[in-house]
């Protein structure tokens, strides 16, 4: 059966969907390509420094950007119920391929989310996302007027929440993912129907629990302290990145230098085709393309709520939620960052910022979501649960 799955979803089927699943795979597109164009422009100076090749970031973000495609194509012609099928599985190895990386990934900038496969380097972090969004939406999908198995169901995925966060946060040191991890569990747990008294509860020690990590580690301290008095000295040079990040914003002004024409991609920014890709935006395409991006990331934020609110039974609805909580937060944090809203984080622009994993793992969840979308406008008459 599972291999009747398979070889179905290597054929795509475009047709007689809905008018939010065009909508969906439109937007993905238009973001996707776009942040190519940006990850080309982006990444020349650091590129050629490093690999004496100016196009060999943007080459190996084009190669992750068809696989992403291609794991679109199949994960939207795969079968509801073979998620179902694959939930707890796809969860047990998700959090074992993290606890792999902690024991013997790799360590960059302090964060140990990295694991080695030799040609390839991922980051299991991004999907471990995906593995609790479509457990924990199964799980959920249980909930019912019987209190006791209710109590059972959020234990359960109240452990396997606390494992994730400890081996990303704790274990990985990875603070951004876990924040991003958190807010799209607390968004799910709010959909599937948490008590909204306990929901403010559960966010109040998540508060607590960062503050604490902040005070744990003095990187992070510094980078938090340097958000809250951006007016003080910094000679440790803590707002270096937030800082040039400004200059590009500014720089850019309403239409832009031009695409290719940033000057603070020479060098002047860390990581400047990753977590601070929206700077290189706002420089190069001007506050018009920047909130040309917001527009786009806002549009695919209310088609998967329309998508979500379509569904006619709970784990179809859980797994969308979560997922549009996922991207539209993850976008929110990153732009904010940008903007100086929030302390730096190390988190990309879904879509946009290159890194193979995320890529890959934010359009598999997009073509999970059009899965869900299809089964809907064929199968109407579908159980609640």
């Amino acid at each position: 059966m599972a291999m009747t799955d398979l070889k179905s979803a290597i054929k795509p089927r475009f047709r007689a969907q809905s008018r939010e699943f065009y909508f969906l795979l439109g937007l993905t597109a238009i973001i996707g390509v776009l942040g190519l164009a940006m990850v080309a422009s982006a990444s020349t100076v650091d590129a050629f420094k490093n690999t004496s090749n100016a196009a060999s970031t943007f080459v190996r973000q084009g190669g992750f950007a068809l696989i992403g495609a291609l794991s679109l194509v199949v994960a939207s012609n795969l079968p509801l119920a073979f998620y179902k099928r694959i939930a707890n599985l796809l969860l047990l190895s998700t959090l074992g391929l993290q606890l792999v990386t902690v024991l013997f990934g790799n360590e960059i900038n302090g964060n140990k989310n990295w694991l080695d496969l030799g040609f390839v380097s991922i980051q299991p972090s991004e999907f471990l996302k995906l593995g609790l969004i479509i457990a924990f939406s199964l799980m959920l999908a249980q909930l019912g007027p019987d209190e006791m198995e209710n109590r059972q169901i959020w234990t359960r995925v109240f452990a396997y929440s606390g494992i994730a966060l400890v081996l990303v946060v704790l274990l990985g040191k990875d603070m951004g993912t876990g924040v991003v991890m958190l807010v799209t569990l607390a968004g799910l747990f709010l959909f599937a129907g948490m008590k909204l008294s306990s929901w403010l509860t559960l966010m109040a020690l998540g508060s607590m629990a960062a503050v604490v990590l902040v005070m744990m580690s003095p990187s992070r301290a510094a980078r938090f302290s340097a958000w809250l008095n951006p007016d003080e000295a910094d000679p440790m040079g803590v707002r270096w990145q937030y800082e040039h990040g400004t200059w590009a914003l500014a720089h850019g002004g309403i239409f832009g230098t031009g695409l290719g024409r940033s000057k603070m991609k020479w060098s002047w920014i860390p990581e400047v085709q990753n977590d601070f890709i929206f700077a290189i935006i706002g420089e190069e395409l001007g506050l018009i393309g920047a909130l040309f991006v917001i527009l786009l990331f806002t549009a695919l934020a209310v088609t998967l709520f329309a998508i979500a609110k379509n569904q006619t039974n709970s784990f179809s609805r859980n797994l969308v939620a979560a997922v549009m909580v996922w991207i539209s937060m993850q976008a929110f944090i990153n732009i904010g960052v940008v903007l100086g809203v929030f302390p730096v984080l190390g988190v990309p622009l879904p879509l946009v910022s290159a890194g193979g994993s995320s890529l890959i793992s934010t359009m598999a969840a997009i073509g999970v979501v059009l899965a869900v979308e299809r089964d809907r406008v064929m199968n109407p008459g579908r159980s609640r649960r």
